[in-house]
């Protein structure tokens, strides 16, 4: 692969294609005074850990990083209420160590973000033992956050947690208790004993007899001396080497806490007893409880983009000037040949997609620049909370860590020996983008559910019939892949909301009809995200400089390979597919190959991510 002047993969863009290209993949990311002191935050020194250290003294040099970057970035309500902001610092703590990534997601988006959007009350913001209190061991970096709602016995939990709060009348208090250890919470990243933690809560009010919703509560779990409040009980889990954190499960046994720590959303229980809440009802409780959710996507694509950029810029410094030693041509390039080049030029392409994503999805929406759009406003939901939250924004989520997982795993394999050996960072993204097909919402209970709204048509429309036969123009034609991925989402969707009718009216139920069509679902939800992610490109590349048009549709190319076996199926394709969209992806690719090195040198990857041999050269 050859490299620009002044430029090689991982350094500052060195031609006026590279510096578009740049210009593209920062896209809203705050100002250059701003990047500055995100890098402060979290500098170099981030990017590795000395050698040594147990397990129990990596994780707490991973929460005094937390500490030091929080401390040194901009306000969290300044970056909370700023998504490229908070975006870019996570972006960075993401490509520098995973497990820094998780710990800061946790406490910007899931602890503070609960406490300042459902306890702003004056009298909810109060310093003391409530949430002004947990506020201000939260943003002083005193205390490090954490997040209580899965429960590890049951499935779907998020549903209907077993945990429940009641209020205490003489006291005004809440007593929180898990009711055997079914309800344990977990996964949660509250064993290291010296780190103190604070924790929202999610857990069912019930008051008056009745369930009243799921709501959270903010609780000190941990002090800064390692003791835990009466009635804690925290179980540290074994270790793991997929996403190195302090993952533990935790009990509550009658657990009191203040009036104060109920993130209320403006509930209430007034002295007589009687309860109050503007969501009306359980179910829709639920959904706005859940409503913190979308800073969390935001932050989960944008960081599926950041690390994806990352393995690809490894790839490719791994491979820029590499030759090989084959007996068909000794000292050949090692991207003159079809499967390496296609596989840097892919990480390439994916990289920029999910850059356009995250770009798409950091951009301001309804209800402000941090705003939580369409949040409450989405379809019904049966196995998950989520899509009832924003469908779009789930879904991509979904669609972004798959695509980084797959990116990411395939630039380790072909980095070699030393994608494996050299650098822990490679199997590092690889953990995170293993952890968050689960984290953050489940990916196929994404997919059920946004396959069960378009089945029904609930705020759903389907692509409209192709005028003429979708691939008429050849898949050399930038449109071609979105016009095809269209007409298989659209049959598709027709063939699913026909096989649950066929079921239901032949007198089967609900699950019957659903659990035969689950596999169905997921290819009809996945293609709707493939269209999603194929429009938002679409547009990047119509506004953006000439190379990125072309390295996107490289990416479009590649998923219609990948959904080929739907295309064909559906009749959306004709036969022949496969060996038309391969014979495209080497004109692309031809095409692209001289403007590698501006592609992934627009990424400005630090310097650690590109050298992953940089120990032989050490001192």
């Amino acid at each position: 692969m050859d490299t620009a002047p002044g430029t090689t993969p991982g350094t500052t863009p060195g031609t006026a294609h590279a510096t578009a290209l740049a210009a593209f993949v920062r896209g809203a990311s705050p100002d250059a005074k701003i990047r500055a002191r995100l890098r402060e935050a979290v500098p170099e020194e981030f990017f590795t850990y000395p050698g040594g250290l147990t397990a129990r003294e990596r994780q707490a040099l991973t929460y005094a990083r937390l500490r030091s970057a929080g401390l040194a970035a901009p306000p969290a309500a300044d970056l909370l209420a700023d998504p490229p902001a908070l975006c870019a610092l996570l972006d960075r703590a993401a490509i520098a160590d995973p497990a820094l990534f998780h710990v800061m997601l946790l406490h910007y988006t899931l602890a503070l973000g609960p406490i300042i959007r459902f306890g702003s009350d004056s009298a909810d913001s109060a310093g003391g033992g409530g949430a002004g209190g947990a506020r201000e061991a939260l943003e002083s970096m005193r205390s490090a956050g954490t997040l209580l709602m899965t429960e590890v016995g049951r499935s779907n939990s998020h549903l209907s947690p077993r945990t429940t709060a009641r209020h205490d009348p003489a006291t005004g208090e809440f007593v929180l208790t898990t009711p055997d250890t079914e309800a344990a919470k977990f996964p949660t990243n509250t064993a290291h004993p010296g780190v103190a933690k604070t924790a929202a809560v999610y857990a069912t009010l019930v008051h008056g007899g009745r369930e009243r919703g799921v709501f959270v509560f903010a609780v000190p779990l941990r002090r800064p001396d390692g003791t835990v409040p009466p009635g804690v009980r925290i179980v540290p889990a074994p270790e793991t080497t997929g996403l190195q954190i302090d993952y533990a499960a935790v009990l509550l046994d009658g657990v009191r806490v203040p009036h104060a720590a109920w993130l209320r959303d403006g509930a209430r229980i007034d002295p007589d007893g009687t309860f109050h809440d503007p969501a009306g009802d359980p179910a829709a409780r639920l959904t706005r409880s859940m409503g913190v959710a979308p800073p969390v996507w935001r932050s989960v694509i944008s960081a599926s983009a950041a690390i994806t950029r990352a393995a690809a810029g490894m790839l490719a410094a791994h491979s820029s000037g590499r030759t090989t030693l084959g007996r068909l041509a000794p000292r050949r390039p090692l991207t003159d040949y079809r499967n390496q080049q296609e596989a840097v030029l892919g990480a390439l392409a994916a990289g920029y997609a999910l850059t356009a994503v995250a770009a798409h999805v950091t951009a301001p929406r309804p209800g402000g620049p941090g705003g939580p759009g369409p949040a409450g406003e989405g379809p019904e939901t049966a196995w998950a909370p989520w899509s009832a939250v924003d469908r779009d924004l789930a879904l991509l989520k979904a669609a972004a860590t798959a695509q980084a997982q797959e990116t990411v795993s395939a630039c380790r394999v072909h980095s070699g020996a030393p994608g494996f050996a050299a650098d822990e960072r490679l199997n590092a993204y690889r953990g995170l983008t293993h952890a968050y097909q689960n984290a953050g919402g489940d990916n196929e209970l994404i997919l059920y559910d946004t396959a069960r709204a378009m089945a029904a048509l609930d705020r759903y429309t389907p692509p409209a019939p192709a005028a003429a036969p979708p691939g008429e123009e050849g898949l050399d034609a930038p449109r071609t892949p979105l016009l095809l991925l269209r007409e298989a989402e659209r049959r598709m969707r027709d063939r699913l909301q026909h096989q649950v009718e066929t079921a239901l009216a032949g007198g089967g139920d609900a699950f019957t009809a659903w659990n035969a069509n689950l596999a169905l679902a997921a290819r009809t939800a996945t293609a709707c995200a493939d269209r999603i992610v194929l429009e938002i490109c679409a547009a990047a590349a119509a506004a953006g400089p000439e190379p990125l048009a072309r390295v996107l549709h490289l990416h479009a190319l590649n998923l219609v390979e990948r959904r080929a076996a739907d295309l064909l199926d559906e009749g959306a394709a004709a036969p022949g597919l496969l060996e038309d969209v391969r014979a495209a992806r080497r004109r692309a690719c031809d095409a692209l190959a001289p403007a590698a090195a501006d592609l992934a040198a627009a990424f400005e990857l630090p310097a650690p991510v590109t050298a992953p041999t940089a120990f032989l050269t050490g001192p």
